[in-house]
């Protein structure tokens, strides 16, 4: 009995196996929640494959819960931000697990552009998590930043769901 237990384990484990990130084609959907000073939002995002190691996307926030005094000074336009985005996913090469994509990756947006780091983890063909550290590298107001300005204008994380489509 045991060793039918073990084999059965065993044969789960080999069905549970998924690739992150495989190549051109390959299509992510992630929706998750976003961090940052002074706000908490959601964050949607989606990736396609377009070569071996790039993916090009598009990354979505919306600052829903804003801190106490914020909600009267930021607008609309001050809590979104649209980004197009190219991801290089280095799963593949950096080879710590199959299930596992690490992807640097620059975006150009509303308030910015700037870059990101995320890494993804799959538990099976069509689900797992992510996480993405995100930072401005060159803000289109140059001028000092009004608080609801530096909504999506500072350094944020992003931490949720990630789905295969």
């Amino acid at each position: 009995m045991k060793k039918l237990i073990v084999i059965v384990i065993l044969l789960n484990m080999s069905l549970v196996s998924a690739q992150v990130y495989e190549g051109k084609g390959d299509s992510k959907f992630q929706v998750g929640a976003n961090f940052q000073e002074n706000t908490t939002g959601i964050n949607l995002s989606y990736d396609i494959g377009v070569g071996e190691n790039i993916s090009l996307g598009l990354s979505s926030t919306y600052a829903l819960g804003l801190k106490s005094g914020l909600e009267d000074i930021a607008e609309t336009g001050d809590r979104f931000d649209i980004r197009a985005r190219f991801n290089a996913n280095l799963g593949n090469v950096i080879n710590i697990d199959d299930n596992f994509d690490f992807y640097p990756g620059l975006s150009l947006g509303l308030k910015n552009f700037g870059g990101h780091l995320g890494l993804r983890y799959l538990f099976s063909d069509g689900f797992g998590l992510y996480t993405e550290l995100n930072t401005p590298l060159a803000k289109y107001k140059t001028d000092t930043l009004t608080v609801a300005e530096k909504i999506h204008n500072q350094f944020t994380v992003n931490f949720g769901a990630v789905f295969n489509l």
